[in-house]
């Protein structure tokens, strides 16, 4: 019980100098070899080759996890894939590394836009819009996304819905 308040206290500083080590990393400070493997990737997300650029990306961010540029590259190969969900969470990722990185902010308000979140975009629009100092390119681009509007949703056969015709008791699809 005597122990108690001294465990407590030492516990917190542990816990302070141990979080310490877990702090933002400059980028001219990340891993070369994670550099690298990010250059790669993007080559390969440039040649049409996700799965490569995929791997190579991965890789960029297993040797050196506060590589935000391959966060972002990682959510653009996600988009290109089709897969919008896992864009937004990587662009989070690259986020919380350094929430001022206006093209991670920019790109996650697009990959909302692709899928149909409208209202949320249009918030990370403006947020990105205070926080456009220089190059605003991907600003417009998000600001140009949402005025073209969500993507159109392909109605596929198992969409349609059942409609009787005539009282005979069958049923067609409606386009």
């Amino acid at each position: 019980m005597r122990f108690t308040p001294a465990s407590i206290a030492l516990a917190a500083v542990l816990t302070t100098v141990s979080s310490m080590g877990l702090s933002q990393k400059p980028d001219n400070q990340i891993s070369p070899r994670s550099i690298e493997w990010q250059k790669a990737g993007e080559e390969a997300r440039k040649a049409g080759n996700l799965q490569g650029a995929n791997d190579a990306l991965e890789s960029a961010l297993a040797v050196d996890p506060r590589n935000r540029a391959a966060f972002v590259e990682l959510a653009e190969v996600a988009r290109a894939q089709g897969l919008q969900g896992k864009a937004i969470r990587l662009y989070k990722e690259a986020l919380l590394l350094d929430p001022t990185d206006v093209a991670a902010l920019a790109g996650q308000g697009e990959a909302m836009m692709e899928k149909g979140a409208v209202a949320r975009a249009r918030e990370v629009l403006a947020e990105a819009q205070k926080l456009c100092k220089g190059d605003c390119a991907p600003v417009g681009k998000l600001a140009a996304a949402i005025r073209k509007g969500p993507p159109a949703v392909a109605m596929t056969s198992k969409d349609a819905v059942p409609v009787p015709q005539g009282g005979q008791g069958k049923t067609t699809e409606q386009p």
